[in-house]
């Protein structure tokens, strides 16, 4: 397969945020036309005019971008087979309708929504699959004209092929069936408006898609879009369909399960490339057994539909938050500034503008506390160690007062402060040879040293290294910092005058 063979497109329709479902299909497709050089097209399926929204086209444009699925050719793109939003193609739509028409492979039907549904009602009772009875399959020309004058509404419909009609699925293998299971579909409203699958069908042939991959609750549709692609005389592309993705419950993913949006996920601080890596795992995986962490790069090169399964997947939040906390981990704190920052400024730690002071602090800030996150927007909450002492006396678990109150422990931490007050800058270095006289003075050592001294500075039975955290106290100190940060001097005493 060579890259002038490989389009594929993905195309949306912006009635609501992109879900996850969607943006697995928007991956697997960007995915197959990166491995083998080829084109990613957007399309926008419009044809809904109610529910579409220009609101909701922006942001499924602004996710994608988010998540690096950049696209080719298509909307807000340039490309030679545009316009790439159905509601800009209806004069196109029309000509082929037209065609259909007058090669006799369509035709007009005059059934009102009433008569359809009253047959449907006898068809169910019957417990008969519903379909169009054919009733204006074979209109004389006088009939059609008496309906023409009368004004009677009419759609235009396929005029389905006797026989079987099927398909090779990379995924889920040969299908086919009995074209006496498919009514004539509706290609035209009674309002001239074009259905979904006239347009697909038109669309694709005309942009030379050469895979459509999507997901498996199209399977019913392929059967009647092949015979439209026939009375085209249009080639076929070929398809795969994706499976379904459930919830741990084993039902339809869904809003009860937590966040099912891009929107959602980008709001929470999920990074976009722990996102698209999870979601490139729901159906497919690796050659490299066992492989999970993987670079978009990575999966790119490795991408197969060979690989995609036919089993429906089970979208786990822990295991998405657990690979989220992967990424944050392994990216540094200066590279996460940018993308926690609104965080910080909505909890009320950090102004809005950070100059270059705030924003170093800030990334350390970040690099202290990232490993106690599934999420960025869990941050703020873990700098407590950091801000903090906001009550007067401060709100101090007891058993840290037990500690400092033994004569021990309690000399080891007025030494340690009285050292701190005669250093004038508290840094990584001096704290170590202060801890150094703390430990001749006192005659204690292991944790009988480090215990008490991390008591009377943070409060705390355990948290980060004094050696990381020391330096963060004092700089933020000196910040103009909307939430407070107390230098190391200030947290002594106001902890060893409550004991």
């Amino acid at each position: 397969m060579n890259a002038s063979q490989v389009r594929v497109r993905f195309a949306p329709s912006p009635t609501g945020f992109l879900h996850v479902g969607n943006v697995r299909t928007a991956l697997f497709n960007w995915l197959l036309a990166r491995h083998y050089g080829g084109t990613f097209i957007l399309r926008i399926e419009d044809t809904d005019a109610e529910r579409s929204k220009p609101k909701y086209e922006k942001q499924l444009m602004d996710d994608l971008c988010w998540l690096g699925l950049e696209w080719d050719e298509g909307i807000d793109r340039r490309g030679e087979y545009g316009p790439y939003r159905q509601s800009d193609r209806y004069p196109i739509y029309q000509k082929f309708a037209q065609q259909l028409l007058d090669e006799d492979k369509a035709f007009r039907c005059f059934c009102s929504e009433e008569e359809l549904e009253k047959v449907r009602q006898q068809q169910l009772a019957q417990n008969e699959t519903p379909r169009y009875s054919g009733k204006c399959r074979h209109l004389s020309v006088a009939q059609l004209e008496a309906h023409r004058k009368k004004g009677d509404p009419s759609t235009l419909r396929l005029r389905v092929r006797p026989g079987t009609v099927g398909f090779q699925d990379l995924v889920f293998g040969r299908i086919e069936i009995d074209t006496a299971q498919i009514s004539d579909p509706v290609l035209l409203r009674s309002d001239g408006s074009p259905t979904y699958n006239f347009c697909c069908v038109i669309d694709d042939f005309l942009m030379t898609v050469s895979h459509v991959i999507r997901g498996d609750g199209h399977l019913s549709n392929t059967h009647r879009q092949i015979l439209l692609y026939e009375a085209l005389g249009a080639p076929v592309p070929q398809f795969a369909h994706l499976s379904t993705i459930l919830g741990p419950d084993g039902q339809k993913l869904s809003k009860r399960h937590g966040a099912t949006s891009v929107e959602e996920f980008r709001r929470q601080g999920y990074l976009p490339e722990a996102l698209t890596n999870y979601l490139a795992l729901l159906g497919w995986s690796s050659p490299n057994e066992g492989q999970e962490i993987m670079s978009l790069d990575e999966i790119t090169r490795q991408f197969d539909l060979t690989r995609v399964q036919k089993n429906p997947a089970i979208f786990d939040n822990a295991k998405l938050a657990w690979m989220n906390r992967s990424y944050i981990n392994k990216t540094a704190g200066d590279s996460l500034v940018d993308r926690t920052k609104q965080f910080f400024v909505d909890a009320g730690l950090v102004p809005a503008q950070l100059d270059q002071a705030t924003r170093s602090w800030l990334a350390q800030v970040i690099d202290l506390v990232k490993t106690h996150v599934d999420h960025l927007d869990q941050l703020p909450n873990q700098t407590d160690i950091i801000y903090g002492f906001e009550t007067n006396p401060p709100e101090i678990d007891p058993a840290i007062f037990d500690v400092l109150r033994k004569p021990e422990a309690r000399a080891v931490a007025r030494e340690f402060a009285r050292l701190v007050e005669e250093k004038e800058i508290l840094t990584a270095e001096t704290y170590r040879e202060i801890v150094g006289q703390v430990k001749t003075a006192t005659h204690q050592k292991g944790r009988n040293l480090f215990h008490p001294i991390r008591a009377a500075l943070t409060g705390r039975d355990s948290g980060p290294e004094l050696e990381k955290l020391i330096p963060l106290y004092e700089e933020g100190s000196r910040l103009n910092l909307p939430g407070k940060v107390m230098s190391c001097r200030e947290r002594l005493q106001i902890i060893l005058r409550s004991i």
